[in-house]
């Protein structure tokens, strides 16, 4: 069954707690005593209705505020697909959590407050979704219900939100009006609104087509450990470890193992449930080769005629996400980019990109908290890697203080510099 990762965004007390709560209470995917629970924490605040937030917002500060601060996942499954949801922060102090939880996403949810329309945060996650290479992107038009249900207050949000999107790099924008308080088009559609003939939300999350967001042309495996069992009965098995990149692997295929260049034919790919006839990313697998080759962790094994780029000098988008440091020209730190460890130097900081109105600002050589900019990093050893827009396994890194081994730093690969 195909897995859809979600992530959820946009400004301060749109609802995205509440409606990731109606979809899970509506699809039928919370427990009795889940919904008891929370009926009860709402009787006691005091409220009018069932707070279905409360099912992601589980910190004591959330719920005293009733704002996201952490990012909150929720599984869940319909007969169609599995479904992973992250409840991304909407403040703007808390862009590095929409940044990390929004990271592996296939698709992106932004509300807008249909009383508000779009607002400076909806177009700052829509960007920053569109910076991480999310492929699909909903925005959900919320309280619908606030505006009496008008048809041209969603019309004049979907013309002032697509005008806003043509500068970014989104292909697939859907928009949906809904009321998550009242359920309206979020798993059944809304007699409310006989104006809309599109989707509901969980039927467009089931729908999706995802199949085609995989890079499944150049064959990445970074190799993450060697396994050799040392056993009478597997004396000479030496495998090599990892999660598959990009491409797709088969056993009988040519490959080229990186940094040494050697080339070798895959014998076989292996997993705890027996041999398998292909791999594809995201499966994690051990692969063995005909030949006996010196490899390690950090390693890549890729096709001879589809080789990453390699190279000591990269241009990155960085978000900086320390709260005690800034990142500024010449500092020192570690990088971990797939299964590689290696220190960078920062050689430079080219601007720092106000997310709001999407302007360079070209004068500015640092970065604080929250912040993201393009820089230029110069590694100690080669990096094996993949532009972000190709591959986002291969063309992302994270960099963390070698001091107090914090991660300060979430990046995408550019190019080289």
């Amino acid at each position: 069954m195909e897995l859809l990762r979600i992530a959820t965004a946009g400004s301060v007390d749109d609802g995205k707690s509440t409606l990731i709560g109606r979809l899970l209470y509506d699809s039928k995917s919370i427990f009795e005593d889940q919904l008891k629970s929370i009926e009860e924490v709402s009787e006691a605040r005091g409220d009018e209705h069932t707070n279905l937030a409360l099912l992601t917002d589980g910190l004591r500060a959330e719920r005293e505020q009733g704002i996201t601060i952490d990012v909150a996942h929720r599984y869940f499954s319909t007969p169609k697909r599995k479904m992973i949801i992250a409840d991304t922060p909407g403040h703007v102090q808390y862009t590095r959590n929409m940044v990390t939880g929004a990271s592996t996403a296939n698709l992106a949810i932004v509300l807008v407050d249909a009383r508000k329309g779009v607002l400076e945060q909806s177009r700052r996650h829509a960007f920053i979704a569109s910076l991480l290479r999310i492929p699909h992107l909903v925005i959900a038009v919320n309280k619908m219900d606030l505006v009496d249900y008008d048809e041209e207050i969603f019309e004049k949000i979907r013309a002032e939100f697509t005008d806003f999107a043509m500068r970014l790099e989104s292909h697939d924008l859907t928009f949906i009006p809904m009321s998550a308080l009242n359920g309206d088009n979020v798993v059944d559609r809304s007699e409310n609104m006989p104006w809309y003939q599109g989707t509901t939300l969980l039927h467009h999350l089931e729908e999706v087509h995802i199949a085609g967001d995989k890079n499944m042309l150049d064959v990445r495996f970074p190799v993450q450990y060697v396994i050799r069992p040392q056993s009478t009965e597997l004396h000479d098995y030496r495998g090599y470890a990892g999660t598959v990149a990009g491409g797709v692997m088969k056993p009988g295929d040519e490959v080229m193992v990186l940094p040494s260049g050697f080339t070798s034919t895959i014998a076989s790919i292996d997993t705890a449930e027996g041999e398998l006839e292909e791999a594809f990313p995201p499966q994690a697998v051990t692969v063995r080769l005909t030949d006996d080759i010196d490899i390690s962790r950090g390693d890549m094994i890729c096709r001879p005629n589809n080789q990453p780029h390699t190279g000591q000098d990269i241009e990155a988008m960085v978000c900086w996400m320390s709260e005690s440091s800034k990142l500024i020209p010449r500092q020192r730190l570690a990088l971990k980019h797939t299964t590689n460890s290696v220190r960078a130097m920062v050689q430079d900081v080219r601007y720092r990109l106000d997310i709001n109105t999407l302007h360079r600002e070209e004068e500015i050589n640092e970065l604080a908290l929250n912040e993201i900019g393009r820089v230029s990093l110069r590694t100690t050893q080669p990096l094996l890697f993949d532009e972000y827009r190709r591959n986002r396994t291969t063309g992302s890194f994270i960099l963390i203080d070698e001091a107090t081994n914090v991660t300060v730093g979430a990046g995408m690969i550019m190019g080289e510099s």
